[in-house]
């Protein structure tokens, strides 16, 4: 096993850029807001890997799903994201103790994951990974390619904690809602332009 540090940073530093502004990393950050980040941290971590090591191993593979398909299972993910979020963040009359939120490690972690997972098939950051590997060589980009994941999900999770202190719940939840139904139709509309 060869690492070559300048493609770990090239891995890093491209989809790291990459994904800073896609859906996954507001997702993230919606889920942030309404379960434990360190359990969703390690659920979507875990997709990432999965991903990278899929993009690594076969990524001409991915090219052969019908991306339809793929963006129809994302936008109904976003879509059931959004309806949770909408629904818990709609009443007032449980302001202190009696909003719901998602707890226990297997709950959570599942839900990031598969959130994560189904998403990012066929993701620009998938293809970049799959691109890189096949010059610059397969454990250098793995681990430039996770590690930037990993840090633009951590980065997602730390600005929902600081929101969420300083704004109410049911705000960050609605506007959360929100932005996970305009994910859904995003990807609902790609379907149908791309």
């Amino acid at each position: 096993m060869h690492l070559d540090p300048l493609a770990i940073l090239t891995a890093f530093g491209l989809i790291f850029l990459a994904e800073l502004p896609d859906k996954t990393m507001f997702a993230s950050l919606a889920m942030g807001t309404r379960m434990r980040p360190l359990y969703v941290w390690f659920g979507t971590s875990s997709a990432f890997i999965v991903h990278v090591a899929i993009a690594v191993g076969a990524g001409s593979l991915i090219g052969l799903l019908p991306d339809w398909i793929v963006k129809l299972v994302s936008a109904s993910l976003f879509a059931f994201g959004a309806f949770m979020l909408l629904r818990s963040g709609g009443g007032d009359d449980d302001e202190d103790g009696g909003t719901k939120t998602v707890t226990g490690f297997w709950p959570v972690y599942s839900t990031a994951f598969m959130a994560v997972f189904i998403s990012e098939w066929g993701d620009l950051t998938q293809i970049t990974t799959a691109n890189l590997a096949a010059s610059d060589g397969t454990w250098s980009t793995a681990i430039g390619s996770a590690a930037a994941l990993m840090s633009v999900s951590a980065l997602a999770l730390l600005a929902g904690r600081f929101i969420a202190k300083r704004v109410p719940l049911k705000t960050v939840q609605r506007i959360g809602g929100l932005c996970m139904l305009g994910l859904a139709i995003w990807t609902l509309v790609e379907i149908f332009t791309g």
